[in-house]
């Protein structure tokens, strides 16, 4: 029997992906989480063949873990994803995702276990779409500066340690169990709780940056198959050819699916203007190709029956300069 870790599993991706494991192998699935950001209620408890803990990538947990189970495949999907927010908290961005992954790569790299890591768009940057693989990434913030550095440690490690790897730069995945009560990432998360919650849903500056959505259960096949040793070294963007479209026009299809929504436009933000890929890499591995108003209405129906959790603010920033006005509260 297979033995499977996946950091980040109580997620959106971590917690979709390990059901969709355990539906389709007779794989043994190991998730750690430390709930800053999942939830247990997310998590496949029912499954026989699942076991999950508390705990962090870095924690020695996780090092005792590797030592009972010696995994042959890990699944590195934790990370603090808020890339608005990471300029503002430096240093927790660099040691959540940078350290963090250091910690998984040296345990495959001393345990011979094949690594699929999650890296993000955010390491492209600037640039002229669609994004291919072989660009070479400009990042613009803390988030894609520290995903491009793990993306290097990795390649490193490869070159050296002949490290068995795959990194996957998923396109804005979207889908049932994503944190829908953090308010500094995930669009359709934030609208969804500003739907239920009677407020206006937001958009920074006019609305007309581009970017694809890609609905989470399209991917997970591919990401299934990424863990058979028939698929090697690489880097494959992960996203469908379906769901790229401007902010404006992807509040149009959210206000058709939820409902009439009213609109706060606030002062525009550092970001990139326009993210869509070019995905004909990994193209010929997914099956499924949902559209974006059919993926909202899943995770739209999926929303209305969460309970009613406390919206939480990050804490304590590490700076305050140049602060969006809306997070100052």
């Amino acid at each position: 029997m297979k033995h499977v870790l996946i950091t980040g599993c109580a997620g959106m991706i971590g917690s979709n992906l390990a059901r969709h494991l355990l539906d389709n192998t007779d794989w043994y699935i190991v998730g750690v989480d430390d709930l800053s950001g999942g939830f247990k209620e997310n998590l496949p408890l029912e499954y026989d063949n699942f076991q999950f803990h508390v705990s962090q990538a870095g924690e020695d947990i996780v090092h005792r873990l590797f030592n009972i189970f010696d995994f042959e495949v890990v699944y590195h999907c934790a990370a603090y994803a808020a890339e608005g927010l990471s300029p503002f908290i430096r240093k927790f961005n660099y040691t959540n995702n940078v350290v963090e992954t250091a910690a998984i790569v040296n345990h495959c790299i001393e345990n011979n276990s094949k690594l699929i890591f999650f890296s993000s768009i955010a390491v492209y940057g600037h640039g002229n779409p669609p994004f291919r693989e072989t660009h070479v990434p400009k990042p613009i913030d803390p988030y894609g500066i520290a995903k491009y550095a793990c993306e290097m440690d990795i390649r490193a490690a490869w070159k050296q340690h002949k490290l068995n790897h795959i990194i996957v730069r998923p396109f804005n995945v979207y889908g049932e169990r994503q944190n829908i009560w953090d308010k500094y990432r995930n669009v359709f998360g934030i609208w969804m709780y500003n739907k239920l919650h009677d407020l206006p849903i937001t958009i920074y500056g006019d609305g007309s940056q581009r970017r694809n959505f890609t609905y989470v259960g399209d991917i997970l096949p591919v990401l299934g198959q990424f863990g058979d040793n028939s698929y090697g070294e690489g880097i494959y963007n992960l996203g469908t050819a379906v769901g790229e479209c401007s902010i404006a026009e992807a509040a149009q299809i959210f206000s058709e699916v939820v409902g009439a929504c009213a609109i706060e436009f606030l002062p525009e933000r550092h970001e990139v203007h326009t993210a869509w890929p070019d995905v004909t890499k990994c193209q010929h591995l997914i099956k499924d190709h949902t559209s974006l108003r059919e993926g909202l209405s899943c995770m739209w129906a999926w929303a209305q029956q969460q309970p009613k959790r406390e919206r939480k603010s990050f804490g304590e920033y590490e700076i305050t300069k140049g602060m969006y006005n809306v997070w100052k509260d």
